[in-house]
């Protein structure tokens, strides 16, 4: 039996990804939505995540599909052009975690320039929907390095500490 826990540390509910069908389709929308949505394509939510998602990155925690739409939207009102290269999925029952390197040009970060971040989102699925959205990833290499000034600061920080 899997040990997937949910956001409150609560066990995930029983709605398992028991068949390799249902997890390869669940990975294939997944990877999809946010193939499209770097294309600035907010929209189809609703074929991946459930209702009532928890989504949580370092910048932000939100709950529900509404309030996720709205976070999808604001991020990439910005975005020039964003790409996704997915690595090698890991799954289970419960969800699955997917490590992506993002290639970002966003208009107000480093003038536009190519930004690269890798990352990996930690999914947990309820009857066939993510239900927990957790990403990781440095927000250093997305944004602190890349705002003026503040860049200059970090990116010295980081040689020193090496």
């Amino acid at each position: 039996m899997s040990s997937v826990t949910a956001i409150n540390g609560a066990p995930a509910s029983n709605g398992s990804m028991s068949s390799e069908a249902a997890k390869k389709d669940m990975i294939e929308r997944f990877q999809a939505l946010f193939q499209a949505m770097a294309g600035g394509q907010v929209a189809g939510l609703e074929a991946v995540y459930h209702p009532d998602v928890v989504f949580v990155d370092p910048f932000t925690r939100v709950q529900g599909l509404e309030a996720l739409t709205h976070y999808f939207e604001g991020a990439y009102q910005n975005v020039i052009r964003c790409d996704f290269a997915f690595g090698a999925t890991v799954a289970d029952d419960r969800g699955f975690c997917q490590p992506w390197t993002m290639s970002l040009r966003h208009r107000r970060l480093r003038k536009g320039e190519l930004i690269r971040v890798d990352g990996i989102s930690q999914l947990t699925v309820d009857s066939g929907l993510v239900r927990l959205h957790r990403d990781y990833f440095d927000a250093g290499q997305l944004l602190y390095e890349n705002v003026p000034l503040l860049g200059s600061a970090v990116r010295w920080l980081r040689r020193q500490a090496v």
